[in-house]
């Protein structure tokens, strides 16, 4: 959720900001308005309330016509305290949906825009020349690394088999993340991937994107799209010590998305499906120190993504295209022979204190107060990945070779036909 104080202390900021993600600004004046009624009635039950304690000790002291009148006025108060507090807890209940409703403030450095108005930042490595390249789905049929038939055979469309050395490219190129997440300070985590519904509503997935989760309604639990939503949990209602500097986890999960609206897109392979691994980054902190927690995390993608060796760009992502928990988002995107084109493989946001103030995630600052903590997040590696690492790098006789620092977790340099 966003800082009440600042929506009360610069509402234009927050308006200008709903205006940058293409959402409705008028949200920003109903929460102004259900703040003041809730200010209000707690005003009003608490004065209700001081009164009621105040008449107790009036009655005590009292006897005979002024004690039956006094009881009397108790009884009345006692019901306008009642009528009070349902109030007040109605007004609370008002204000806090209304609060949810507003999506994360914009960083004042995010550019404007939706989908297509992202800022490329840098381009890392050049295209080598393929000549009649194969695309990825055509590279691991034939060299037994991907099963799609039998996927959708078994469980439906966009599943899939890892098969024989596809499945040892992707664990060896998740405990490559793994090894380097630890070796950078990350505490390696497997969560768990079904979530309560206030953890998946505190990460904000449950707004406008909450048709791409899957819910098992028998049990009230939502299946997680990424390990960043256990992880933002795994702190909640809790007060941190960043005494020694930020907290940093490498989840390692199984992810589910229901793809919805997607029909029609990237029907072929592994680029779009409903079941992935990865090893997600994220990050707890204070506030001042998020926008340069962001840059390690893209640091560390990047060093990951010179590990595949594959041609990349990093993008700055328009405020219409953030996720409701993000203030900034910068994407890596591989280059794709097959396609002509750059496909997003990695993505890091900074969702300053948003996630931490709706799951209750707090640290003490120097003063010993307890502040709202700050979250980041950032892909180190996942299934998607496969399809960049087979374009770029197959071969004129048909097989694979693997970048040197990747072979060694995989365990072969070369992925060559039977």
């Amino acid at each position: 959720m966003i800082d009440l104080k600042i929506l009360r202390d610069n509402p234009d900021l927050v308006r200008a900001s709903q205006r940058t993600r293409g959402e409705d600004p008028a949200l920003v004046d109903q929460l102004l308005q259900a703040d003041v009624d809730r200010r209000a009635a707690i005003a009003e039950a608490d004065a209700l309330r001081s009164e009621q304690k105040a008449l107790g000790k009036q009655v005590g002291k009292a006897s005979g016509d002024e004690k039956t009148a006094l009881l009397a006025r108790g009884k009345e108060l006692a019901e306008q305290v009642k009528a009070a507090v349902a109030r007040q807890s109605e007004a609370d209940e008002t204000a806090t949906r209304c609060q949810r409703a507003i999506s994360n403030i914009v960083s004042e450095a995010t550019p404007p825009g939706g989908e297509d108005d992202y800022v490329v930042i840098e381009h890392v490595g050049e295209p080598r020349e393929i000549v009649d390249p194969k695309d990825h789905l055509e590279i691991g049929e034939r060299l037994g690394l991907i099963d799609m038939a039998r996927g959708a055979k078994v469980s439906g469309s966009r599943f899939y088999f890892l098969t024989g050395l596809g499945a040892q490219l992707q664990l060896g190129l998740l405990n490559m993340a793994a090894a380097k997440a630890t070796a950078n300070g990350f505490t390696l985590m497997i969560p768990p991937v079904l979530v309560r519904p206030e953890v998946m509503q505190g990460t904000g997935f449950l707004g406008s994107h909450a048709d791409e989760v899957y819910r098992l309604e028998a049990d009230d639990m939502y299946l997680v799209g990424t390990s960043e939503v256990p992880l933002a949990g795994y702190h909640s209602d809790e007060i941190l010590d960043l005494s020694d500097g930020p907290k940093r986890y490498a989840g390692w999960s199984t992810c589910f998305r229901r793809e919805a609206g997607s029909y029609g897109k990237d029907t072929r392979g592994i680029i779009r499906v409903h079941q992935f691994d990865k090893v997600e980054g994220f990050v707890y902190c204070r506030p001042e120190d998020a926008e340069a927690e962001h840059q390690r995390l893209l640091a560390w993608e990047k060093d990951m993504l010179a590990a595949i060796d594959v041609p990349y760009r990093v993008i700055d992502v328009a405020g219409g295209d953030l996720g409701s928990s993000a203030a900034r988002k910068f994407d890596c995107e591989a280059w794709v022979p097959t396609q002509n084109t750059y496909r997003e493989l990695t993505s890091t946001s900074n969702c300053t204190t948003f996630q931490a103030r709706r799951l209750q995630v707090r640290y003490r600052d120097e003063n010993g107060k307890a502040q709202t903590a700050a979250t980041l997040n950032g892909t180190l590696a996942t299934t998607r990945w496969l399809v960049a690492i087979l374009e770029n790098h197959q071969q004129a006789d048909g097989s694979v070779k693997l970048p040197e620092e990747l072979a060694r977790f995989v365990g072969v340099d070369v992925i060559a036909p039977k």
